[in-house]
């Protein structure tokens, strides 16, 4: 809140207004609390803290800080206590205005301390209640947790039924051993419906309440929408009854932390571990909003995903092996979960061990990281899906049926090792359990206890004579019950169907139909045996469907009978669906089977016995009197049987048919072996096809490549009955790549391609190259060169192949591929690392492969050698406006790393200025500048080789002033000397030039007609009477121009010359004369003076009395009267006395002065005027 004391702000002032508001603070009790604030406003405010309830003048616990260099208000709080637990203020206040800003401190109590209870427990018997209050969990610790009684529930039960779905009440309940529903559901709404009461003093609304669940980036989370009715309510978390501490500020460095965006509040763990499991809680002060149970299953990956490269339009696979069974992990996808569906398949084996995901039809925008999540352990790896090279252009390709990727293993093998694994440990823990028990019952019961002293004995009863072992007491009358009662019935029609009822009394008993009372008739035969009562029918009728009921006295029992027959189909429907249904793939299959209506009726559809399930590519549609089944975009692997199955109460019936999916044949089944290989042939064979696709397979075809090469070249066909090839157009110690393509009907399969190349003939290898020399050797690179080896063994030589090793180690790394030679006898290693010492080796490569390697190279350490220091491109000059930070940024090279020193003016700088020295540059950083940190400023760098200096020139100036007032003179016809008053800032600047611009009453327009003049006044030429001209004077510097100074209007009746009068003839004077320049060396100077005279005096420039008007490294010009002289870049020999003389028939002027290039130690000046 900004409250501003006056109505108008006075300019370039303002009120107090925050940058940075202090953020609200949860923090543990006993930690180090603070807030920070940055404020802004001119003049400077004054800040102030307080707090809603108490003060803050306790500078033991409370602190306030200011830091000038960063602009930071600190309010600290050291060993935060939990009374210090309050709204907290920030006021800005100056003379105009005040700035208020309130932020939040809450205080997490830790443990429980006696001598606090004991205080809290007096204070209460005075009466202040508010203090004794304590917030707890209603789940205690395990620690804190009271023993259960026979029968009790354990508090966390409706705590978790309180926030669950009720798809989860009946899980809950059997986890804690409820078995009365209808008892837990009453309860529960009573407790609801006081949880909704309590839960509305703080809340507005709670909605989408998610239970916490595990991450793709391997944290945990639960969110809740909460619409607070007060936004400065405390919020706690719990776990297990514990309270958490967390803070908003720093959630990111907290392992537990609770974000707030919106109404949205999001609690996270990270670095997961076991002891995370256990119920976590949400609490705005003490009311509870949402309860939520982590769970922590124990188990692992035994075979990890791995990546998969798959063409355009390809299935890919990720699958993975668990050491424990799982019913469902989490699949993730570049973050985000995934789901089963068109796109994608989850699969989960029989065993639960091995899982695995399908990425449909892959597409390139499908590439990327995909991770798969059981419990907190986790495990990712890369989709790559390469473009599909053989599409046409702007059309899609056709969608292929091959699967690519795998864990590369056998899954089955290591589930069954792990099935057999379990069960074997499971049965141990069987023994171990069955030997406790054993061990229990041959333990001798516990001797009786003595009785205490004093104690009289008791009497010994009597000794039972031997007699007779004395007769059972009879049993007590069992209260009439049915231990077996009647269930529904559903029996087919023409078949028996029994009724029985046991009770656990011998007793008699009536049976009833529909109300009637039923005896013993042909049909029907009733019978008893002891407790047992039966009624059976003979053979069933419709007419026998009916409600059956059992009556004995009190006690009845009932149920439904129900005569039917199971589904039947048609004849001659099930001879036309038995026909195999045959598509290509890509195509849609459909099946159709009609049949009678029934009710009660399941119609399921099954594939190689599994059942199909609606959606994704599958359509099911069920009717009263048929169902459809209808396959999209089949795929060679939906080849099958396809059944359907009518279930009723009384039984099932299956009709059976074939779908086939006709598709190019799968590549033929490797490897390609080499069956013989010559300098003339080379013989190779291969395997059949695991899948012909459907079709036949009716030729294979044959490609071969020069190993090296990108092209692929047609070697034949080959009929089916053959699956070898001889390729006779070889040549001697080259080699080779074959690849072989299965073809039927429906098209050419993929490339089954060699594993490695096939040499035709023997191998012939050069011999060793000359050991490698070092030529140079930096941090970043190190050149070597060899000589060719002695013998190449008549092969020729295609390039050579580096290796490195590095020292201490057995390793050689090749620098370079086979397939990438280095074909010159030198090269650039830059796989290294800085200050590391490696040995390189050569060999020769031919068209066999690599041969013998060199002899190594002498060890080298990869380091720069010893460098003068040397400066990068340096500016020497920087100009900066005055109040803004100035940075001079120098860039240098030097081994090893110099020592940097900056001077001021041959100084040491001042200890405001910063130097922030990195590897290769220096930086100089003036964080506020003025005008009087214009100076020299040198960096000096220093090794054990040598120094180096450089200067750079830092201006600090502002804008220029207006120049001062303008007045105009005429003294000869057409010509106006305009004059102006110098500016402020021309002493401060003695780089400040002016600019004259004019304008006349013809043209109505600006034009500089006046650059660079460092004198006061300036000569208008070509003036014509009766126009009237109007003249602006700029002051311009290294910042830009200033705001002009007006001329009076010179018209053509106003201020004109009497030229009859005046005689303009006169001797050469100086106007103004030269100036003395002391540059530094290599800038740009410029020198001026001004000369008048009539006849227009002759201007020559002398440089030690030698004229230098006609030397090329100087520039001159005379504008009417304005002589300068221009060098680009000052060098010492441009040192010396230089002097300007005027010369016409009236007489001489001259005048001088002394150029000194920085770095001579002598200041001389001498100007001198003569007429």
């Amino acid at each position: 809140m900004i409250t501003q004391f006056i109505e108008t702000m006075p300019e370039g002032k303002s009120h107090p207004d925050f940058t940075r508001k202090p953020i609200a603070l949860t923090i543990q009790e006993g930690k180090f609390a603070f807030f920070k604030a940055i404020v802004t406003g001119d003049p400077k405010p004054t800040v102030t803290w307080s707090r809603n309830n108490g003060d803050v003048s306790d500078t033991s616990r409370y602190q306030a800080k200011y830091d000038p260099t960063s602009n930071e208000h600190t309010f600290e709080m050291p060993n935060v206590m939990p009374d210090q637990a309050d709204t907290y203020k920030c006021f800005a206040t100056n003379e105009f205005g005040q700035a208020m800003v309130t932020v939040l401190l809450n205080v997490i109590e830790v443990g429980y301390k006696k001598d606090r209870a004991q205080q809290r427990a007096s204070d209460a018997m005075d009466g202040d209640f508010k203090t004794v209050l304590k917030r707890k969990s209603k789940i205690r610790p395990k620690s804190e947790e009271p023993e259960k009684k026979d029968g009790e529930i354990d508090p966390k039960f409706w705590e978790l039924l309180l926030s669950a779905d009720k798809k989860d009440y009946e899980r809950i309940c059997s986890e804690f051993g409820v078995t009365d529903f209808r008892w837990m559901l009453k309860k529960l709404n009573e407790m609801k419906k006081e949880r909704e009461e309590e839960q509305a003093a703080f809340v507005k609304s709670l909605s989408n309440l998610k239970h916490i669940q595990v991450n793709a980036d391997g944290t945990a989370s639960f969110e809740i929408d909460m619409d607070l009715l007060d936004p400065s309510s405390r919020i706690f978390l719990y776990k297990d009854g514990e309270m958490i501490p967390y803070t908003k500020e720093l959630g990111d460095k907290m392992k537990h932390s609770l974000k707030q965006i919106g109404k949205k509040y999001i609690f996270s763990l990270r670095d997961l571990l076991p002891e995370d499991a256990g119920l976590y809680q949400l609490d705005v002060e003490d009311v509870n909003m949402f309860s939520t149970d982590f769970r922590i299953p124990m188990v692992d990956f035994l075979v990890k995903i791995q990546e998969v490269k798959a063409m355009e339009r390809e299935d890919a696979v990720f699958e993975c092996v668990l050491s424990n069974p799982f019913s469902k992990i989490l699949w993730f996808g570049k973050n985000l979960p995934l789901e089963q569906g068109d796109k994608y398949d989850i699969e989960v084996s029989e065993d639960k061990l091995i899982h695995r995901l399908v990425v449909k039809d892959c597409m390139v925008v499908d590439k990327g990281i995909y991770s798969a999540c059981a419990g907190i352990k986790s495990c990712n790896a890369w989709l790559v899906v390469e473009a599909d090279k053989n599409a046409q252009k702007g059309k899609k390709s056709a969608r292929k049926t091959t699967r690519a990727g795998g864990s590369g293993v056998d899954l089955e093998k290591v589930a069954q090792e792990q099935t057999a694994k379990l069960e074997k440990e499971r049965e141990e823990r069987k023994e171990q359990i069955k030997a406790a028990k054993e061990a229990a019952v041959a333990a001798p019961p516990p001797e009786p206890s003595a009785a205490p002293p004093g104690t009289p004995a008791a009497p010994e009863p009597p000794k039972a004579p031997s007699a007779p072992p004395a007769q059972k007491r009879p049993k007590p009358s069992k209260k009439p019950g049915i231990t077996s009662g009647l269930s529904d019935v559903y029996a087919r029609r023409e078949n028996p169907a029994e009724l029985n009822v046991r009770m656990n009394v011998d007793r008699e008993g009536s049976w009833f139909k529909d109300g009637e009372q039923l005896n013993s008739s042909p049909g029907i035969n009733i019978t008893k045996e002891g407790t047992s009562h039966t009624l059976t029918i003979k053979s069933c009728r419709d007419n026998d469907s009916g409600l059956y009921r059992f009556l004995s006295g009190e006690l009845n029992t009932q149920g439904k009978v129900t005569v039917g027959e199971i589904p039947e189909f048609d004849p001659d429907d099930l001879h036309k669906f038995s026909k195999p249904v045959t598509v290509r793939v890509g195509q849609n299959a459909a099946f159709k089977m009609p049949f009678a209506p029934q009710e009660s009726l399941v119609v399921s559809w099954l594939k190689d016995g599994a059942e199909i399930k609606d959606g994704g590519g599958v359509k099911i549609v069920r009717e009263p009197n048929h169902s459809r089944l209808l396959l999209r975009d089949c795929l060679r692997t939906d080849t099958g049987e396809i059944k359907i199955q009518l279930k009723n109460p009384f039984g099932a019936v299956e009709a059976t048919s074939q779908l086939i999916v006709l598709d190019r044949p799968s590549p033929p089944e490797g490897p390609v072996e080499t069956v013989e290989t010559s300098s003339s042939i080379i013989e190779i064979k291969w395997n059949p096809p695991k899948d012909d696709g459907g079709s036949a397979v009716t030729n294979y075809i044959t490609e071969r490549q020069h190993a090296g090469q990108a092209l692929w070249t047609k070697l034949g066909d080959v009929s089916a009955d053959r699956t070898s090839f001889r390729d006779r157009n070889v040549t001697h110690g080259k080699k080779y790549n074959y690849r072989v393509y299965a073809e039927n009907p429906e098209g050419v399969s993929d490339a089954l391609e060699t594993a490695y190349s096939i040499m035709a003939g023997i191998m012939i290898l050069s011999g060793p190259p000359g050991a490698p020399k070092v030529v140079s050797a930096s941090k970043n690179c190190i050149n070597l060169t060899w000589t060719p080896p002695e013998n190449d063994r008549g092969v020729p030589i295609v390039g050579y192949q580096v290796e490195k090793r590095k020292k201490d180690t057995h390793q050689w790394i090749a620098l370079n591929a086979l397939n990438e030679p280095i074909e010159d006898v030198k090269y650039a290693a830059k796989d290294i690392t800085e200050g590391a010492e490696y040995e390189f080796r050569v060999a020769a490569i031919n068209e066999s492969g690599p041969g013998d390697p060199s002899p190594p190279s002498e060890m080298v350490c990869a380091k720069n050698p010893n460098m003068r220091p040397h400066f990068k491109d340096p500016e020497d000059f920087v100009v900066v406006i005055a109040g803004n930070s100035a940075r001079v940024k120098i860039s240098y090279e030097a081994e090893p790393p110099p020592q940097i020193t900056w001077l001021k003016d041959d100084e040491p700088i001042s200890q405001w200025i910063n130097v922030i020295n990195t590897e290769g540059m220096s930086q100089l950083v003036i964080p506020s500048s003025k005008r009087s940190d214009s100076a020299i400023y040198t960096i000096k760098a220093k090794n054990s080789v040598g120094e180096a200096s450089f200067d750079i020139e830092v201006r600090v100036t502002d804008e220029p002033k207006t120049p001062g007032p303008v007045e105009l003179e005429q003294t000869v016809e057409g010509k106006v000397v305009v004059s102006w008053a110098p500016s402020p800032d021309q002493e401060l600047d003695d780089r400040l030039y002016y600019v004259v611009s004019q304008c006349d009453s013809n043209t109505r327009v600006w034009k500089t007609v006046g650059d660079r003049l460092f004198t006061n006044t300036y000569t208008a030429n070509n003036i014509l009477p009766g126009i009237e001209y109007h003249f602006q004077i700029y002051a311009k510097n290294d910042v830009g121009l200033s705001d002009p100074s007006e001329s009076p209007t010179w018209g053509a009746n106003s201020n004109r010359a009497n030229s009859t009068e005046v005689c303009f003839e006169r001797p050469p004077s100086i106007l103004v004369p030269l100036k003395v320049h002391m540059p530094p060396k290599g800038y740009q100077l410029f020198m001026t003076c001004a000369v008048r005279g009539c006849p227009t005096p002759t201007v020559s420039w002398y440089l030690d009395d030698v004229c230098i008007n006609s030397d090329s490294n100087y520039y001159l010009t005379n504008s009417f009267g304005v002589c300068s002289l221009y060098i680009i870049r000052v060098r010492p020999k441009d040192s010396g006395e230089y002097k300007v003389v005027a010369v016409n028939s009236f007489g001489k002027a001259e005048c001088s002065t002394k150029l000194i290039v920085r770095g001579e130690i002598y200041f001389y000046l001498f100007i001198f005027f003569q007429k």
